[in-house]
């Protein structure tokens, strides 16, 4: 059962892969975590492109009522990449000010699984909060344990004084939207 009784009109900015040959239970988990945000009210933030988790996300939202905004760079535009999901976009000139945008956009933000793109959006939202220029939440969504190695690397990195404070602070992690429904109302 899905919890309903959280903050309506969130922006929840979604990280996630653009690539089609993953894990099929990833689009599965995927397209219901769009529907449910559209159900409660949410808005998708999100790369705005027309393949992979992100497509899969933009679709399932759209088509349940939920508003999409795509911050697509230049060069996706120029590409045809452009998911036809996208309700509002903001173009943008690189992924520098992608992730800018995306961070100004967003109150919360949930990281599926992805490769080097995801990582590096997950990272520069949670280092940009250590510092203090937002309070917001980064969510690993850990689909199947694909988070369990970033996990087990941050906790090492713990353990050894590399970070400052505790890293869960910034990053917290969640193996369902039920979870997700409980951190983010």
């Amino acid at each position: 059962m899905i919890l309903i009784n959280f903050a309506a009109d969130m922006k929840i900015c979604i990280f996630c892969s653009a690539n089609q040959q993953i894990d099929p239970e990833f689009f599965t988990m995927t397209e219901e975590l769009g529907k449910w945000a559209a159900k409660n009210g949410h808005s998708i933030v999100y790369g705005g492109v027309n393949q992979g988790l992100m497509e899969c996300v933009g679709k399932a939202a759209k088509e349940n009522g939920g508003r999409t905004i795509g911050v697509v760079p230049t060069i996706v535009e120029k590409t045809g990449r452009t998911s036809d999901y996208v309700e509002i976009e903001i173009p943008c000139d690189n992924l520098s000010d992608r992730k800018q945008l995306m961070m100004d956009q967003s109150d919360v933000f949930i990281a599926l699984p992805g490769g080097i793109g995801t990582i590096d959006e997950i990272f520069t939202v949670a280092s940009s909060a250590t510092i203090g220029y937002h309070n917001k939440l980064v969510i690993l969504y850990n689909m199947k344990g694909f988070w369990d190695s970033l996990i087990a690397l941050l906790n090492d990195l713990q353990s050894k004084g590399m970070i400052r404070g505790n890293w869960q602070q910034y990053i917290k992690t969640a193996d369902s939207i039920e979870e997700i429904s409980r951190m983010i109302q």
